[in-house]
């Protein structure tokens, strides 16, 4: 039997997972009636005084020291009722007769048309929310999946309904078959999936942006937290930040569909730089995103570093007053989207920790390992490496991946509880 991952005791062989979960007849026969949610869209356009009583900048765990801004605060109470709310069960209705789930939907009316592969663990950088300072112990490279494994689970996926695909990591460039692994996927395309991208820190990226874009790559998300050199180097403890910057101005160039930038803002450490990524967007069709801070397993997560999206988006009406434009909430969103009127590109927030947006969760994910995880903050893995090595039929794969989705929970963990579940580093989940 395949060993379980040793760091954590979150890991369930695939076989046991399924002997210990639903019948199939449950899933299959028992079909929830009306557990469809639907995301809000709001929007607005609003003077920094109207701004400060939208509920987008209404409240927040975390707070800024300026009390003309605490009329811009909800209740917290009113937070925690909804957060309940959030983990309770739904009432739900079965129906005997009704046909089966589609095999990427969940109980909550959930599809999952969006997969993400760690093709690696290895990184060149070692990012402080990423990678514990002491390092990581890889896993062995007979226990990764090889190219063909990658390519075999994302035509599984594909077959089911999955159009988009994201490879992350560690660094998928440090990959030396990634442009191969790349012309597989988009073999993939007549089988309906639509879009190829890639999370990468854009440290050795340049050189490859013209072979990865004639290999069919569709996007690109280049990690940047600091355009401050020095600073950069104390939160990757690497040098490098030039080349991400060279990669992030050649890649517009190149006509990718989109180039995002990601900034994981830390409190103390770049949070001051928000208006300086937001200006990143004047002349340029770029998209920043700021991403709150997340605890994994190593990176020393506390709540005084969490910059919460309220938070910055405050600071920015002080400088951009009703310029701020908000745009409409995309489906499946992950980032609350925001213009500059006249400006090229966008930017947003990723509020993982402080707006969950879990109802809008059409992601799973497989970690070089082969272990799949449909919700990045659960410690519930299940093997599909061991069943692929096993010569388990495609069928058996795709009910296995039927029967994990149908146990993904309506939302993930409060911030309060968050932080002290045990969890992968981030590394070796794939960013």
């Amino acid at each position: 039997m395949f060993k379980p991952w040793q760091s954590a005791s979150c890991y369930i062989p695939a076989r046991q997972y399924l002997a210990r979960i639903l019948p199939e007849t449950t899933v299959r026969r028992r079909i929830p009636v009306d557990l469809r949610i639907q995301p809000t869209n709001r929007q607005f356009s609003a003077s920094p005084a109207q701004a400060l009583s939208h509920p987008d900048v209404a409240s927040s765990p975390t707070s800024i020291s300026d009390p003309t801004l605490d009329h811009a605060r909800s209740d917290q109470a009113a937070q925690q009722q909804q957060h309940q709310q959030q983990h309770q069960q739904p009432n739900i209705t079965y129906n005997e007769t009704a046909p089966a789930l589609p095999v990427l939907s969940d109980l909550f009316g959930r599809f999952h048309n969006y997969l993400r592969i760690s093709v690696t663990e290895r990184c060149n950088l070692r990012c402080q929310y990423c990678m514990p300072e002491e390092g990581i112990e890889l896993t062995e490279g007979d226990k990764l999946m090889t190219t063909a494994e990658i390519i075999r689970l994302a035509r599984i996926f594909v077959s089911q309904g999955v159009d988009k695909i994201r490879l992350t990591g560690g660094e998928p460039t440090v990959r030396k078959d990634i442009l191969d692994l790349i012309r597989g996927l988009d073999e993939l395309r007549p089988l309906g999936l639509k879009k190829i991208a890639m999370t990468t820190n854009g440290i050795a990226l340049r050189r490859k942006l013209p072979q990865l874009r004639l290999a069919g790559l569709d996007g690109l998300n280049i990690s940047l937290d600091t355009r401050d050199p020095r600073k950069f180097e104390l939160f990757t403890r690497r040098k490098g930040s030039t080349h991400v910057l060279q990669a992030i101005a050649e890649a517009g160039k190149l006509g990718f569909d989109f180039v995002k930038v990601n900034v994981v803002v830390m409190r103390g450490m770049n949070d001051d730089e928000v208006p300086a990524f937001v200006e990143m967007t004047h002349d340029e069709g770029l998209d920043v995103r700021f991403i709150e801070y997340m605890p994994f397993d190593g990176n020393k997560w506390g709540q005084r570093k969490l910059v919460g999206y309220r938070d910055m988006l405050v600071n920015l009406y002080r400088i951009y007053g009703d310029n701020i434009e908000r745009l409409p909430l995309e489906n499946n969103h992950t980032a609350k989207g925001y213009r500059i009127k006249g400006y090229s590109g966008q930017f947003g927030f990723i509020t993982s920790m402080t707006d969950s947006f879990c109802s809008a969760c059409n992601r799973v994910r497989v970690m070089a390992d082969g272990n799949l995880k449909v919700c990045l903050f659960g410690n519930t893995e299940v093997g599909l490496l061991e069943l692929l090595r096993s010569g388990a039929s495609d069928a058996e794969i795709v009910d296995t991946i039927s029967q994990a989705i149908k146990r993904k929970h309506k939302a993930h963990a409060g911030l309060d509880i968050l932080s002290q579940l045990p969890n992968r580093p981030m590394i070796k989940i794939g960013g």
